[in-house]
């Protein structure tokens, strides 16, 4: 158990249970999977560059990424169905907790030019989406090996019905937002 989780367990899972006027302790939301993705459009060229992107996000995430694949054929991007584009990674249980401290405590805080992530990524059920503008923000990456800096997209998933519960939770365990 993370640092992190247990913080969760122990104090801000209580918290949010008076704040947000709770009955039951299983209503508290709760984090239930983090999504990495990452999609480049040179893949279409150069299909062996994702090997690079997947093993980055494999680096990241502490867990093997999926190469993910076109669903439709777009003739202006010059794309077939099936052609690889992009990896992804999902996070569950004690691998999406220690990301997240990692997250919160080591790479959000080394993004140049930081004033808080934007409000408006929630999706109206609770879940927020983030997106990075660079990879080399995270400590495992060894910006030496780096063929080119891609941005990638971060989806947090919880248990939330509204977005005013998910960003409670996300307040709570620390993920910096625009006042």
């Amino acid at each position: 158990m993370t640092l992190l989780e247990d913080k969760y367990r122990k104090e801000i899972m209580p918290a949010l249970k008076s704040e947000l006027k709770l009955s039951s302790t299983m209503e508290v939301p709760k984090i239930e999977k983090v999504v990495l993705s990452v999609s480049t459009g040179e893949a279409v060229k150069n299909p062996k560059l994702l090997n690079n992107v997947a093993d980055e996000l494999t680096t990241i995430a502490g867990q093997k990424a999926v190469i993910t694949k076109a669903r439709k054929a777009i003739a202006n991007f010059k794309l077939r169905e099936g052609m690889p584009l992009g990896a992804t990674v999902t996070l569950r249980k004690d691998h999406a907790w220690a990301f997240l401290e990692r997250l919160i405590h080591f790479s959000i805080p080394r993004v140049r030019d930081f004033r808080g992530l934007p409000s408006k990524g929630f999706d109206g059920r609770g879940n927020y989406n983030m997106g990075l503008k660079e990879q080399i923000v995270f400590p495992e990456i060894n910006y030496d090996r780096v063929d080119k800096v891609r941005g990638m997209n971060i989806t947090i998933c919880t248990s939330a019905k509204t977005d005013e519960q998910g960003r409670a939770l996300l307040e709570a365990l620390g993920v910096p937002f625009r006042k």
